[in-house]
């Protein structure tokens, strides 16, 4: 459709909204019944006009009616005042889906050496020591072995309670270096991803050698969802840090790096929220025996379903309208 059919088909409607929204409307305004409606139809209209790349000033009108409709439902207040709530609800996947390349690149560079170091270490049970020592590897051994109580823990006696301390400690760490390394051109979290990815598959590849696959993948696929995207997350978000400093377009380093830094925080944010539900899926549900294998495989796929709906599919519309009045890149 051209873009004067376009306005043609729509004026009418985008000149009622314009009317309603320049109306003195309060915070306990009541709204007709079909705005929700109507507002996400005005989302979709910026969402095509801007994917179909018609006039600025279309794009620019449109834009400035979302964000106007949005205040109206929700609030004008600041990102830094928002309702976390929200900000989970809305604007994490907003921020996700605005820097997408940055998560393909990074999610590239942790998952094609997790691959290959799996097959490998599958096929060798030997290739595993050239990353691992030994004392590492045989650690690692025990914690999977059949007939525990619990499941990969380095120690059987330690309780839920701290092993749900432990993996916290461990996993932020873990992003929190892939993070703050992309500082050095975004080289630091590009080793940081790949590293991890060949550790990660070098030991599934060599517990799966061994024949422990029945008690580390029942293990690992439930709070994986959460913890392996993460980490990916949190080395996109270094990866913004990098190319700010690389490639800063027009603006000096120091004002592109503070601007990628916005979204970089918001990233992380969510981030450390999902490691946090990751520890606690890990402390007090993947390491159970007791739980059987078929349902640990149900509730893990559905949570792999979940996460990536989330991040990547929930509420486009609001989404949109999120990225439209807050600004993310």
């Amino acid at each position: 459709m051209k873009q004067l059919e376009f306005e043609s088909r729509n004026q009418d409607f985008w000149r009622e909204m314009d009317d309603f929204l320049s109306q003195d409307i309060g915070p306990k305004a009541s709204f007709p019944g079909d705005f929700p409606k109507r507002y996400r139809r005005l989302c979709q209209h910026l969402a095509i006009a801007k994917s179909r790349g018609y006039a600025i000033s279309l794009v620019s009108h449109l834009n400035d009616l979302v964000k106007r409709g949005y205040q109206a439902m929700y609030g004008n207040k600041s990102i830094d005042r928002q309702n976390m709530l929200q900000f989970f609800a809305y604007g994490f996947p907003a921020v996700l889906r605005s820097n997408s390349r940055f998560l393909w690149v990074a999610a590239a560079v942790f998952v094609l050496p997790y691959v290959v170091y799996m097959l490998g270490c599958w096929v060798n049970d030997q290739l595993l020591y050239s990353i691992m020592d030994s004392r590492s590897v045989r650690m690692m051994e025990t914690m999977y072995e059949p007939g525990l109580d619990k499941f990969g823990r380095e120690r059987q006696s330690a309780s839920d309670i701290m092993m749900f301390g432990h993996y916290i400690s461990n996993n932020i760490g873990i992003a929190f270096r892939c993070f703050a390394t992309g500082i050095f051109a975004g080289l630091g979290s590009l080793f940081v991803l790949a590293y991890n990815g060949l550790v990660i598959g070098g030991v599934s590849g060599h517990l799966s050698n061994l024949g422990y696959g029945e008690t580390f993948y029942p293990f690992v696929i439930g709070h994986g969802s959460f913890e392996l995207t993460a980490i990916v997350f949190s080395g996109a978000a270094g990866l913004m840090l990098g190319y700010a400093l690389i490639a800063p377009g027009k603006l000096d380093r120091k004002t592109a790096l503070r601007k990628a830094a916005g979204d970089a925080i918001k990233v992380m944010y969510g981030v450390f929220v999902m490691l946090m539900i990751a520890a606690f899926i890990e402390a007090f549900w993947s390491s159970s025996s007791l739980t059987p294998n078929a349902v640990k495989y149900a509730v893990g796929a559905f949570l792999w379903v979940f996460v990536f709906y989330y991040c990547f599919f929930f509420a486009r519309t609001r989404v949109a309208a999120y990225q439209s009045l807050y600004g993310t890149r």
